[in-house]
């Protein structure tokens, strides 16, 4: 009896032991520890918009961002603000503008110029606005301190460099989404789940209704989509003739680079192509903060064969979009016929898998640091040209641990879900009312071309480069955030919102996405206290609490 005891005793210890070293091996990861209100797949600068609102309003959130770098484009070389009519921008947009000005208040500030010695231009405004204590221009640097900032101050958690699985990283279960699971293995499990991306990767993984490309006029009765051949709106087409031959003249040499040879589709009809991405460049002519441009492995000049032309033809605005932001830097942007604007050459990016994406930002990282070293060596630049543009260089102190290179590449346009709502140039124009604004905008619907095709005539043109002027702010309505019932019923998409291309044109700036991420986190916080879903929110409930945050919603 006395060793039956032992042997029983023995076993039970055995028991015991392994449920113990189970239970430690456990407590590494909580099951629960993954888990909180709200889910925000992102890191753009409306993901932490978001993420605040959800805080402050006593939420638990978590920000799972592909990003290392938090801010996206605010962060990543945008610093010349899109601002539009800047009195429609509040809430934690303006917040967020409020706390450069404040930066830009002190001596720390200015390590490279004297403020006195900035010239203060903002687009459209002054830089920086002391009756309303805002700053709208700002260096990359400072605007992602800034983000930093809020999340610290917030106690925000942030997962950085986690990437959906975009294969079968969504759980759903009667029309919600239970959890999204990352390419790590990291499954993470909310109540509500935002996707803040600019390629609406969480939307188009729980199944939602997307579009991606140029809808036919037909299909919102819009003026200015679809196709635009001949028409040329900004000063980013070719205004001379040039050939786009190898041998000028001569289409059985072959077309040059960059040169479609497809047809570009009848007027107003619609396609699958997107407008342009390129980088926003941080660039300075401080000697002491400058790194001369470096030569792109593989450079061939002969990418850049058609500029050579346009010089050649006595363009001379090169430097037009140089435009200045503090401490002798700029943001720099597309600007004339042949510029930083990769045309054509990102079509299947919304689409595409990771690596493909990755592959496709080299060859635009490739492509412009070729263009910068082409302007500033090679011979058949025009030498007033080539001399200003050797004291230019990369900012030494930007983008410190990518080569001073940004790290976020300038996607004007992705996927665009199909949602409860869709916003089109009728709404923008005042010609149909909005229904539930939650934000406001007031940008020119603006798309960057699309193409470089041929014309009958046999010389070069781009295609697809539209500025419309929306007359005024416009409202934006909550049923752009929101899928359609029947396809999601606890996401809401304030980046990849419901809008037809032309509109998105004039939606797609960084404060009004700082805007609409807060007002969708906002949404979020409304339908888990109701215990409702996402399409079904209060509408007066949401606008109070909007209004009362100093959001603009009319």
């Amino acid at each position: 009896m006395k060793q039956k005891l032992s042997y029983l005793g023995y076993f039970i210890l055995v028991i015991l032991v392994s449920n113990l070293l189970i239970s430690c091996g456990n407590s590494e990861k909580p099951a629960n520890n993954n888990e909180a209100d709200i889910i925000i797949y992102g890191g753009t600068s409306a993901a932490i918009s978001a993420a605040v609102e959800a805080k402050r309003s006593g939420k638990s959130v978590i920000v799972v961002s592909p990003d290392i770098h938090l801010g996206g484009l605010s962060s990543g070389g945008l610093g010349y603000t899109d601002t539009g009519d800047k009195s429609v921008i509040g809430g934690l947009a303006r917040e967020f503008y409020h706390r450069v000005w404040l930066h830009y208040n002190t001596s720390e500030a200015w390590n490279w110029q004297k403020k006195e010695e900035y010239g203060n231009q903002g687009q459209g405004t002054p830089a920086m606005d002391g009756e309303n204590r805002t700053m709208w221009i700002f260096e990359p640097h400072v605007a992602e301190k800034v983000f930093e900032d809020m999340v610290a101050e917030e106690q925000i958690r942030v997962d950085r460099d986690e990437w959906l699985d975009r294969e079968k990283g969504v759980e759903m279960k009667d029309g919600n989404i239970v959890s999204i699971t990352t390419l790590s293995g990291k499954t993470y499990t909310g109540k509500m789940f935002l996707d803040t991306t600019y390629e609406g990767d969480l939307m188009a993984a729980a199944g939602v209704s997307y579009h991606v490309g140029r809808e036919g006029k037909e299909v919102y009765g819009e003026e200015w989509n679809g196709v635009q051949t001949g028409v040329l709106h900004h000063k980013h087409w070719f205004e001379a003739d040039i050939s786009p031959y190898v041998v000028p003249g001569d289409p059985t040499s072959g077309l040059l680079p960059k040169v479609s040879g497809e047809h570009p589709g009848e007027k107003y009809s619609g396609d699958d192509k997107i407008q342009a991405y390129c980088f926003r460049m941080c660039m300075t002519n401080h000697p002491e903060n400058r790194i001369p441009f470096p030569k792109p492995e593989g450079y061939d000049p002969m990418q850049y064969e058609l500029l050579a032309r346009v010089f050649e033809h006595g363009w001379k605005d090169w430097f037009v979009k140089f435009d200045p932001i503090p401490n002798h830097k700029t943001d720099t942007n597309n600007h004339g016929p042949f510029s930083s604007d990769n045309i054509g050459m990102n079509y299947d990016y919304p689409e595409a898998s990771y690596e493909r994406r990755k592959e496709i930002i080299k060859e635009h990282e490739n492509y412009q640091k070729g263009l910068l070293w082409f302007v500033a060596n090679d011979p058949r630049v025009p030498e007033d040209i080539q001399t200003e543009m050797q004291t230019w260089g990369l900012s030494k102190d930007e983008f410190k641990d990518n080569g001073n290179w940004p790290h976020q590449i300038y996607v004007r346009e992705a996927r665009r879900m199909i949602g409860d709502f869709v916003m089109t140039e009728n709404e923008l124009l005042k010609k149909s009312p909005t229904p539930k604004p939650i934000g406001m905008g007031s940008y020119t619907m603006d798309s960057h071309n699309v193409q470089r095709y041929i014309k009958p005539d046999g010389f070069v043109q781009n295609e697809g480069d539209i500025g419309v002027s929306t007359n005024g702010p416009y409202t934006i309505s909550y049923g752009s955030l929101v899928p359609k019932k029947e396809d999601c019923k606890n996401l809401l998409v304030p980046v990849c919102l419901s809008s037809s291309h032309i509109a998105f044109g004039s939606i797609r700036m960084e404060p009004v996405f700082m805007i609409l991420g807060q007002s969708a986190a906002a949404a979020a916080v409304l339908a888990i206290d109701e215990s409702t879903v996402v399409q079904d929110v209060d509408y007066n409930k949401l606008k109070g609490v909007l209004v009362g945050k100093g959001q603009i919603v009319e």
